[in-house]
């Protein structure tokens, strides 16, 4: 399979994850997303840098405890909001957020023990 960004070719795997992490950058993310339905937002784009620096530094995906942990502290609220944070998730990346997230960030596919969402 294949996506098209700015005239350009980029392979990916059968589920749409690249087969190249290395031919990331913005435009590539756009088709990923267009790709899922998704148009890109400020906030989209603030939670595709969280995980890609979270993956650089962990070497392993966010799970949605922790994205959902991070919300809150940026938003100011507590974590007893955690099903209020996940819908807010759920509508941007509507699929399987920390999914979609992953692969429009270039990131491999998450293993089922990162998946928690």
């Amino acid at each position: 399979m294949a996506i098209e960004a700015r005239g350009t070719r980029i392979e990916t795997d059968e589920e749409g994850y690249l087969a190249d992490r290395t031919q990331w950058n913005k435009d590539v993310a756009v088709a990923l997303a267009n790709d899922e339905q998704i148009d890109m937002s400020e906030t989209h784009w603030g939670l595709i840098d969280y995980v890609r620096q979270y993956y650089a530094e962990n070497q392993i995906h966010p799970r949605m405890h922790m994205l959902v942990k991070n919300l809150g502290r940026v938003s100011g609220k507590t974590f007893h909001e955690e099903k209020g944070y996940v819908n807010y998730l759920y509508q941007l990346f509507p699929n399987d957020p920390i999914r979609q997230l992953c692969k429009i960030a270039g990131l491999p596919k998450p293993l089922p023990t990162e998946h928690d969402g």
